[in-house]
């Protein structure tokens, strides 16, 4: 009999077979004994089901039909698997070798943790890591006021979930961000520091590049969400002004990186206009937008080509 908590990994999957056997991989190929793992596939038609189908006999379980989404698919798998321990990595991300085994160390070092992350490294479609995703020691405030976790780095445990309720597939965008929220009113998260347990993908289809201009609208919507809900009245007091200035500044940060610098410069200056500590967070991208403006350009590419020259490097 196995002692150690059974851990159930889930992976969304639609149309992503460029890179669905990689994470597949990922997850197979962990060191960690008591794992489940689920693909939760919405009727791919680009190949993606001859991918499943050869991992088929290593998997738990994998279903293939039409859903309503990536959060609908998560909710979907997440009633299927049976783990003390959840996570979920999206079919082109990748898990870092040990990174279960650590994680469910930091939960047993972290009882009072119903919830913990890693930092996450960053690849491009080849693989290549060119940035590092640090986090901290955040708590529910910081998740008010718009600090972002990448969610490959996430575990939860499946009792705090049960508490915190199930993904709402209104969400598109910051479905995840929604869920830390919830998660960040019953139990404590805890940040793991000097681990990263995954790496998440920047490419063409990305949803963070693809449909940056949309993650604006679901981070107002959170805001206004967070302003009514019961729950985070004893919070609301000192943390009003950031929660705004927050949502504004997540909003400038996607919008520049899906190449819209003039609307990024907007909703960092509403940013500024309401806590300028919080919009100065992003100081870096804010003059970035400003040589985008100014058709400068050239300037942010010979940045980005040293930084990912520094991560290949080490």
């Amino acid at each position: 009999m196995n002692d150690q908590p059974l851990v159930s990994i889930i992976t969304p999957s639609y149309n992503q077979a460029q890179f669905l056997e990689e994470s597949i991989l990922s997850v197979l190929n962990q060191d960690y004994p008591h794992l489940e793992y689920w693909v939760i596939d919405g009727g791919s038609d680009d190949g993606s089901l001859d991918i499943i189908k050869k991992y088929a006999d290593r998997l738990s379980g994998w279903v293939s039909e039409k859903d309503n989404g990536q959060a609908d698919a998560i909710n979907n798998g997440i009633g299927f698997v049976k783990g003390e321990i959840v996570a979920w990595l999206n079919s082109d991300d990748v898990y870092r070798p040990n990174a279960i085994t650590s994680a469910v160390q930091a939960l047993s070092d972290h009882p009072h943790a119903g919830m913990v992350f890693s930092d996450v490294a960053s690849i491009d479609e080849f693989g290549e890591v060119f940035n590092l995703m640090h986090y901290g020691d955040w708590g529910l405030p910081d998740l008010m006021a718009f600090k972002i976790i990448g969610q490959a780095g996430v575990f939860m445990r499946r009792s705090i979930l049960n508490q915190a309720g199930l993904l709402d597939p209104t969400y598109h965008y910051l479905l995840d961000h929604h869920l830390w929220l919830r998660i960040g009113l019953v139990s404590k998260i805890q940040y793991i520091e000097n681990e990263v347990w995954a790496a998440a993908r920047m490419h063409a289809g990305a949803k963070n590049v693809a449909h940056a201009e949309q993650f604006g609208a679901e981070a107002y919507r959170l805001a206004s969400w967070i302003e009514q809900e019961q729950a985070f009245k004893p919070h609301l007091a000192n943390n009003r002004k950031k929660i705004w200035a927050g949502a504004y500044r997540l909003d400038g940060f996607y919008l520049l990186d899906g190449g819209f610098p003039k609307q990024a410069l907007v909703a960092y200056w509403k940013a500024m206009k309401s806590d300028p500590p919080t919009a100065l967070q992003d100081w870096k991208r804010i003059l970035f937008a400003v040589f985008y403006k100014l058709e400068l350009s050239r300037w942010r590419e010979m940045y980005n080509k040293k930084r990912k020259k520094k991560f290949q490097d080490k």
